[in-house]
């Protein structure tokens, strides 16, 4: 069952997609509306999960489930994982590479591999305090304190002296 995102509990469960690109408005709207439609839907062997999603910086999709409410099971994470692969599909884009990073220059977003990551930093393009997103958080609460963060208060901490 779909909810309204700020209402879930910080425990929540959260899931990180990271689009090797910006989405369009159109993009945006139409994931919106899919998303909605498959929430709603979204079960654990017939059980309703209290779930939601939001999309920020038109290159990131969340999705959340209160597991307090009910947990998922592999069944239903790979039925979300489904809708993902379709969206990489309909617009061309990755959302399921994980060794893609993602970093801010100013207000723009950055998506590089995570070896030219490695690159910036060696070369310096990249610093220790830029911010970086780590998509490694797994709940809510994660979500706001360490998702945005500078690159050596994250896991890309260690491409440092």
């Amino acid at each position: 069952m779909y909810v309204d995102f700020d209402t879930l509990k910080d425990s929540s469960r959260i899931w990180v997609y990271q689009s090797s690109r910006e989405f369009t408005e159109e993009e945006v709207v139409q994931m919106s509306s899919t998303l909605t439609e498959f929430v709603n839907e979204w079960t654990r062997h017939g059980d309703d999960l209290k779930a939601s999603f939001s999309i920020k910086y038109k290159h990131f999709v969340i999705l959340a489930v209160d597991e307090s409410f009910n947990q998922v099971s592999g069944c239903s994470i790979d039925a979300s994982t489904h809708v993902f692969k379709n969206f990489e599909k309909e617009f061309n884009l990755e959302l399921l590479n994980k060794l893609n990073t993602a970093f801010k220059d100013g207000d723009h977003i950055n998506v590089v591999s995570l070896a030219d990551f490695q690159k910036y930093v060696k070369s310096e393009k990249i610093h220790a305090d830029t911010l970086v997103f780590n998509n490694m958080v797994e709940n809510k609460g994660d979500l706001k304190l360490s998702w945005e963060v500078p690159a050596n208060k994250s896991w890309h901490s260690r491409y440092f002296n």
